[in-house]
């Protein structure tokens, strides 16, 4: 049964027409909605004709006179209202091909949709879509989307992504960009493969794009102990860092005085890696690549230095914060930073090896909640464990192991507190939690 409705808002426009749960959504002037792209474009006159299938099987016609882009206020029990598009391509480069065995089945399905893209942000490739689906896109103005590029080069693209018709790219997001849609771009760099020379030839392809295609972010291939059978990857490590950032800075400064700001950036991971200081503020612009992992360190920098005069003078208290290696010597500094403003208060910082993943992915994202338990079992923790939220599954308090929260603090017998990853409420959670002295 597609279209079923779960949820009315109350005082919505379907609140007062009688609309229910369990009834179906069946048309919209006319026209069957076949998914929530449709739903929407349909839905943004001020006068449509909707008809809905009752729970109990009554079909009603329903005249809607509305605000242009008003809201019927219904929510469906599928999101997109139709199954996602799966990804057909073999990509060298695949984190979900390095999973092992055994975790929740919602983690090993690779989508390449473009709903979803515009929706919540995920990432396509432009491959499994047909020329219907680019029309579509152009047609219901869906903007922006995410692309995940990795290169321009057609031949090196097929190889990367095991795809006979990836090459097609430029083609695609030219048809893209002509029709004024915006489109964010990632790249997935593999040592030796898509970087150096082909990355400055791919960013400055790109960049014809613009302003359509407003920036993009560079990323590190994540590379686990479960790779075998797989295309051989080696991570990057202190000198290819570098390397990727002495190579793409002369570009960057060439864009700085074209149009302001650098249009290709690095995530934070090739900076920790190398050693080499973190652009300032200005350098990120409005950090619209955060999500990337772009801007995260310069953020948490800037949050703490902001809001560390709001520790309380007369706090007391004790607190572990959880992180991975990458971010360890961040977390760190934001420790001391905070003790030695305020004597009362203790924090102890546990760096946790991913042994889950590998120790060669050393993200906090990536942590699982068996391994936070093993090393904090292992250290002296304060009454209060602190977790960035980057680490649980979206809107849930469930890690990538289906671990709880609750499971942590059954384990540890400590109340655990999540915590926003820029960093922005660590200060407030203090003060929170901590007794007055």
């Amino acid at each position: 049964m597609k279209n079923v409705i779960s949820k009315v808002e109350k005082g919505s426009i379907a609140e007062e027409l009688e609309i229910e749960p369990n009834d179906r959504l069946l048309s919209i002037n006319g026209k069957e909605v076949k998914d929530i792209i449709d739903y929407r474009f349909l839905m943004a006159d001020d006068y449509v004709v909707v008809e809905i299938e009752k729970h109990f099987g009554e079909i009603w016609e329903l005249e809607i006179e509305k605000e242009y882009d008003e809201k019927l206020g219904i929510e469906f029990e599928s999101g997109i209202l139709d199954n996602a598009k799966s990804c057909r391509n073999k990509c060298i480069f695949c984190f979900i091909d390095q999973l092992p065995k055994g975790m929740r089945k919602t983690l090993y399905f690779k989508d390449d949709d473009s709903r979803l893209s515009f929706l919540q942000g995920n990432f396509v490739t432009l491959t499994n879509m047909s020329d219907e689906d680019i029309e579509r896109i152009i047609q219901y103005k869906i903007s922006p989307i995410n692309i995940s590029v990795q290169t321009t080069n057609p031949e090196l693209r097929i190889k990367m992504l095991n795809n006979r018709f990836a090459g097609n790219i430029m083609d695609r997001m030219k048809r893209l960009s002509d029709a004024g849609i915006k489109m964010n771009c990632q790249i997935v760099l593999c040592p030796g493969i898509n970087d150096g020379v082909e990355l400055v030839k791919s960013v400055n392809d790109l960049f014809q794009f613009y302003p359509n295609v407003e920036n993009i972010a560079a990323v590190p291939v994540g590379v686990t102990n479960f790779r075998e059978g797989l295309f051989h990857m080696e991570p990057y490590n202190a000198e290819t860092a570098k390397i990727q950032i002495d190579n793409i800075k002369p570009i960057q400064n060439e864009f700085v005085k074209k149009i302001g700001t650098p249009f290709i950036r690095l995530s934070d991971e090739f900076y920790v890696l190398s050693g080499e200081e973190i652009p300032d503020s200005s350098f990120y612009g409005t950090f619209d690549q955060f999500e990337d992992g772009i801007g995260m360190i310069r953020t948490f920098r800037d949050n703490i230095e902001d809001t560390l005069p709001d520790l309380s003078n007369n706090a007391k208290g004790s607190f572990t914060l959880v992180t991975g290696v990458l971010a360890y010597g961040e977390i760190k500094n934001a420790a001391d930073m905070i003790m030695n403003k305020e004597k009362n208060i203790k924090i102890s910082v546990i760096k946790v090896i991913n042994e889950f993943f590998g120790e060669k992915i050393t993200v906090a994202g990536l942590l699982t909640g068996k391994d936070i338990i093993k090393y904090l079992k292992m250290s002296e923790i304060g009454e209060y464990i602190i977790l960035p939220k980057n680490m649980l599954k979206s809107d849930e308090n469930i890690f990538l192991d289906d671990v709880s929260i609750e499971d942590v603090e059954n384990e540890l017998n400590r109340k655990v507190i999540v915590c926003d990853y820029s960093g922005e409420d660590l200060i407030q959670i203090i003060n929170d939690y901590s007794k007055e002295e």
